[in-house]
């Protein structure tokens, strides 16, 4: 019998900077940042083997709230136990938050920032590459039957034209998949390198894997606490009118209901901060979308400009730039402290789970209806990238550019296009790709040609 494989010793101080290091490149949202992830830990690194990425990634896609940032935990509490969570899953956001918070700053004081733009213009073109990359790759190695190359194209069809909810989606992607497990386990149920009929079985679980009741009871009051006490705390001191309370109140709710990651919700909040609660404007709130699609982290730290915005423009006895700042933190406080407590509750379940048939079968399917969500999310960012505002579509909440000769960018196209040549071709270091897109885009920003 075959010894199951354990992941490899990698020392927490060259995991602290590779996780670093991920949160300053990880953009283009979740497609991005998971193919950046499967490119690092997967192919370059072998910190986690494809089975295992897919398996937290399913489990993450199933949650609320962002789920590359909750990949990212994950992978660092299987690596490193709650702390490796904890650094992983910061480091994640902390580089954006830090960039959108100063972004805030800097409109306030000196308003349009040309340079900024054309900088995050050349990022932006220079993701695309990794965005296509990351279907290719997830595509190809998920995918080991035409029966689930249809599930992902009928996944595709179903969020990108049918506009049908993802949760909905998944659900039906597992029941597919449990019932492939009893009727199609050839489909579902792969067999592995040594013969088995389950290859995630043949990966050990990690000893840190076995919580008692006392640690989930623990997690569970520890997470709870963090979350709640600050929005009780300025309700009873500030109370509930109070743009702080408000901003608290707002987005612990959006935390939970964020399913499917932050293009699901982010009609909803463009809604609520501008027309209920007046924090900013429609053309401010377009500035924060753009400007988090081509920032590092999760798409959804634009709450971190509009909770700027909001706190900064009703300050009350406060400095309003210290109120701004503030606003900011909170908001990002109360959005991402949930997504860490679903983690450390439900992931060491799901890493015992691992060898179960039916739940393997489950997550199989699961993991093709995940191919053709990343896919319409690369769609989704490709045009807007690719074409300016022009004739749009509406689907899965938001408006998309239809695509026209007449309003195709081709900065960004030859642009995107030389990053990926680079990237796939000849292999060049993506640090270096992503400076010298940067430093391209700033160089047609000022040239007159990316307005």
């Amino acid at each position: 019998m075959q010894t199951p494989a354990t992941l490899p010793a990698v020392s927490f101080r060259e995991a602290f900077f590779v996780w670093l290091k991920i949160g300053f490149i990880n953009f283009g949202g979740p497609a991005g940042q998971i193919a950046l992830m499967h490119r690092i830990l997967v192919e370059e690194k072998k910190w986690v083997s494809e089975t295992r990425f897919l398996h937290a990634l399913n489990y993450c896609m199933l949650l609320p709230g962002p789920e590359a940032q909750q990949l990212a935990t994950y992978i660092g509490w299987l690596m490193h136990k709650t702390l490796g969570g904890l650094v992983a899953g910061l480091l994640f956001i902390l580089p954006g938050f830090v960039l959108m918070t100063l972004i805030a700053v800097a409109y306030v004081v000196w308003g349009e920032l040309d340079w900024m733009q054309g900088l995050l213009f050349g990022l932006q073109a220079a993701t695309l590459a990794i965005v296509i990359e990351a279907v290719i790759r997830v595509g190809k190695k998920a995918l080991k039957h035409r029966a689930l190359y249809a599930l992902a194209g009928l996944a595709f069809l179903a969020i990108f034209a049918l506009q049908v909810p993802f949760p909905i989606i998944v659900l039906a992607a597992a029941l597919i998949g449990w019932a492939g497990s009893r009727y199609a386990p050839q489909i579902f149920l792969p067999a592995s390198k040594n013969g088995s009929k389950n290859n995630e079985a043949d990966e050990a679980v990690p000893e840190h894997a076995h919580p008692s009741m006392g640690w989930t009871l623990r997690v569970l009051f520890s997470g709870v606490a963090l979350w709640g006490l600050p929005v009780l705390l300025l309700f009873a001191v500030l109370g509930a009118q109070h743009v702080f309370t408000q901003e608290a109140v707002f987005f612990s709710k959006m935390a939970v209901v964020t399913f499917g990651g932050a293009y699901a919700v982010l009609a909803y909040m463009t809604q609520q901060a501008v027309e209920r609660y007046g924090w900013l404007s429609p053309g401010e709130m377009v500035q924060g979308l753009a400007l988090a699609e081509t920032t590092p982290g999760p798409l959804i730290l634009v709450l971190t400009y509009v909770g700027f915005l909001g706190a900064y423009r009703d300050p009350g006895s406060l400095d309003p730039l210290m109120a701004g700042v503030f606003g900011a933190t909170l908001s990002t406080w109360v959005t991402f402290v949930p997504c860490f407590l679903w983690i450390f509750l439900g992931a060491p379940y799901i890493e015992r789970l691992r060898g179960n048939r039916a739940l393997s079968a489950a997550l199989t399917g699961i993991t093709a209806a995940v191919v053709g969500v990343i896919l319409n999310l690369s769609i989704w960012f490709a045009l807007h990238v690719l074409f300016a505002d022009g004739p749009t579509w509406s689907g899965f909440g938001l408006s998309v550019p239809v695509p026209e000769w007449a309003s195709i960018r081709w900065p960004a196209l030859l642009l995107g296009a030389a990053a990926m040549l680079a990237l796939l071709k000849f292999h060049v270091n993506l640090m270096w790709v992503l400076a010298a897109c940067a430093a391209s885009g700033l160089i047609l920003r000022y040239a007159g040609l990316v307005v």
